[in-house]
């Protein structure tokens, strides 16, 4: 036997319960049924279901703690997922959205002729995560990482407008102060040319109006907004669901009313289709 062989021989087979494979088998554990339906485990359970020594078990849940991947309850002691583990799998996700949403936010600016842009809810502001910018000299500027007001953005409105009454209430209590603020004028309205610092009047200066707005979204598909935001500036947006059918993110298609204000229904309709379409290839249902 040669001395390569030989040194393979010897050495020792590569095992599938390494340090981190550990870690994740338990992790697997406190994601289990049991686990969410007696919101969480003690140490001596998942130990027994683990079939591993408790104080080893206990060290390893306490690092996990540390990084925020699990929560432990001060007063029943159980251990559950944390919370930075669900903000680790939003970011995988929302990334992957980024990816793939290219081609989709391509056509919609194609047919529009106007920058489109992909965006997700952050409390009570919207986050432009991607940006497709259109070709005509007077244009949208990449809104890329720039968080505004939800209430006056289409997309904002649209991104709440699957949830339930209680969630909306809350939602709007937390964030109405901000309805009737009035925003600087943002380059997009000054280099287009159009109107002055300022906005409209916010549409939505009730809870009703709120409610009336989601239904009438919920109604066409599509989210309108007629300078809101900014004088001179109008858009659409509408939604783009995940597996489960929950609104995720939304297209939206903003540009200077004088150019494209006759289009607005037409570019909903299509910002619509092409969001579905984009929806699907995420794992949404058809249906």
């Amino acid at each position: 036997m040669s001395d390569s062989n030989a040194s393979a021989a010897t050495r020792p087979a590569r095992r599938n319960s390494s340090g981190l494979r550990r870690d994740l088998e338990l992790l697997e554990i406190l994601g289990s049924p049991e686990s969410v339906a007696a919101s969480g485990l003690g140490v001596s359970k998942v130990a027994e279901i683990a079939g591993r020594d408790k104080a080893q078990v206990s060290r390893t849940l306490a690092t996990l703690a540390e990084a925020g991947l699990v929560d432990r309850d001060p007063d029943s002691l159980l251990y559950s997922l944390g919370y930075g583990l669900y903000a680790l799998a939003a970011r995988t996700a929302e990334a992957r959205m980024v990816s793939a949403s290219t081609p989709f936010l391509k056509r919609v600016s194609a047919a529009t002729h106007e920058t489109t842009h992909l965006c997700v809810l952050r409390g009570g502001t919207v986050l432009t995560l991607k940006s497709e910018m259109s070709n005509h000299t007077y244009r949208a500027l990449g809104w890329e990482g720039v968080s505004v007001d939800a209430w006056g953005t289409s997309s904002g409105r649209v991104l709440v407008s699957d949830w339930d009454a209680t969630a909306l209430r809350d939602w709007y209590d937390t964030n109405a102060a901000k309805a009737s603020e009035l925003q600087d004028l943002s380059p997009l309205a000054l280099e287009a040319g159009q109107g002055q610092p300022g906005h409209r009047p916010n549409k939505i200066q009730s809870f009703e109006d709120l409610c009336a707005e989601i239904s009438l979204i919920r109604r066409r598909g599509y989210a309108v907004v007629d300078e809101e935001f900014e004088l001179g500036v109008v858009g659409v947006s509408a939604p783009v669901y995940d597996f489960k059918k929950r609104i995720v993110a939304a297209f939206n298609v903003s540009a200077p009313k004088q150019r494209f204000g006759r289009h607005l229904e037409q570019a909903g309709a299509l910002a619509a289709k092409v969001a579905m379409e984009f929806s699907v290839s995420l794992g949404a249902p058809v249906a």
